[in-house]
């Protein structure tokens, strides 16, 4: 479980969220709605601990992050665009992320580049990868581990409609599984088609 207490951020003299408050629950998707420049990014970063709040806070199973631990732990990622070494292979980064945590599978790893869409023999570095499938591996990566929570920013930028199809489905997949999802997209169909609840960010109030 995440819980959003009374969260807001402020920014020099501007308010960027005000005064937040959810509590979300394992095996269900939640998606968050707006417009460009609300607030869904900062909050998610917030939720991540890669940004603290001026006031409230953020715990995951009763962990306060920024208190009892550092940044939000077991989370997959994807906010703005995915970082990788752009001359190595899918395969090789995602092969060097999963080292970090000495969790380096590769067959586990082929088997998550195929079930997202990518080729994992292909020699092919990611500066030569098209957008869509930058951000397959993108979910790849934030997958790989078996994570519990996943943040994902707008997933299905760049994506055909057979990639878009293929990241429902396994996004419907990990929900079953128990996973808690935060997604955020500008697609109306995406948040109708997968979210359990949608909560709607104007002027980054909740």
């Amino acid at each position: 479980m995440i819980e959003v207490c009374n969260l807001s951020l402020q920014i020099k003299d501007k308010k960027i969220l005000s005064r937040i408050n959810l509590k979300l629950e394992d095996g269900k998707i939640y998606g968050l709605s707006g417009n460009n420049g609300c607030g869904k990014t900062m909050l998610m970063k917030c939720i991540c601990g890669f940004i603290r709040p001026t006031e409230g806070m953020v715990a995951a199973d009763q962990k306060v992050i920024g208190k009892d631990m550092d940044y939000l732990k077991n989370a997959g990622i994807i906010i703005e665009n995915p970082g990788f070494v752009s001359y190595y292979t899918g395969l090789k980064n995602l092969k060097l992320l999963t080292g970090i945590h000495h969790k380096a599978d590769v067959g586990h790893l082929e088997a998550v580049m195929r079930r997202c869409g990518l080729d994992p023999k292909l020699k092919l570095p990611v500066k030569k990868y098209s957008l869509g499938m930058r951000q397959r591996l993108g979910i790849a990566q934030a997958v790989m581990e078996d994570q519990q929570y996943l943040i994902l920013d707008e997933p299905m930028n760049g994506l055909d409609k057979f990639g878009v199809e293929d990241i429902r489905e396994l996004l419907l997949e990990l929900r079953e599984q128990g996973k808690l999802i935060i997604l955020a997209s500008h697609n109306k169909a995406d948040i109708d088609l997968l979210c359990d609840r949608v909560y709607e960010i104007d002027s980054g109030e909740l």
